[in-house]
């Protein structure tokens, strides 16, 4: 069983998951407002442009008689998934994951109905990328990345703490972590 800084147990669930001298410094959620900014404007206009098309299509479709508007239906919801996934599906990521720094790790917990439960851990050492994004209270504290691959090759995505209300003040605990590392 590990102790956080006030010297209180924190064995609830850490059980084989924390080395045995592990400590954990720091845990919190990211804010789960939703947040509409330009992306989510542009997903939103090209998901109900894609839905109004599907929509259209199938009203012409529906006048050759018979069940062959049907196959717009699937385009339809693929538009509509598209316009209001893009406002309401990060916030929603959001409020299914949490967050955990110890003494050599940071580690970021989701419990996604349907998707399941995942615990990804990242080593804070003294290679590790330090950088932060703040807006207004919030701030997103980066400290990975990883190439996902799409259609034009890959691209890299940050790795962190997203909308954190204390984000200075983790940046500044996985600074000292890398202090101590050094």
């Amino acid at each position: 069983m590990s102790r956080d800084l006030s010297g209180q147990a924190t064995g609830d669930g850490w059980e084989g998951i924390l080395d045995p001298d592990e400590v954990i410094l720091w845990q919190g959620r990211p804010d789960a407002t939703v947040r509409v900014g330009g992306a989510q404007i542009f997903g939103m206009i090209f998901g109900l442009f894609f839905a109004g098309f599907a929509a259209v299509w199938m009203m012409l479709a529906s006048t050759a008689g018979g069940y062959f508007w049907m196959f717009g239906l699937l385009h339809f919801f693929v538009g509509l998934s598209v316009a209001f996934g893009s406002i309401v599906g990060p916030p929603w990521r959001r409020r299914h994951t949490w967050y955990t720094l110890t003494d050599r790790r940071a580690f970021i917990a989701t419990d996604m109905p349907l998707w399941g439960r995942k615990l990804k851990a990242y080593p804070i050492d003294t290679h590790t990328p330090l950088s932060i994004d703040e807006d207004g209270d919030l701030a997103t504290v980066n400290f990975a990345h990883e190439y996902r691959q799409n259609k034009n090759g890959s691209r890299r995505v940050d790795i962190g703490f997203e909308r954190i209300p204390d984000g200075r003040v983790v940046l500044a605990k996985m600074r000292e972590i890398q202090e101590d590392a050094a």
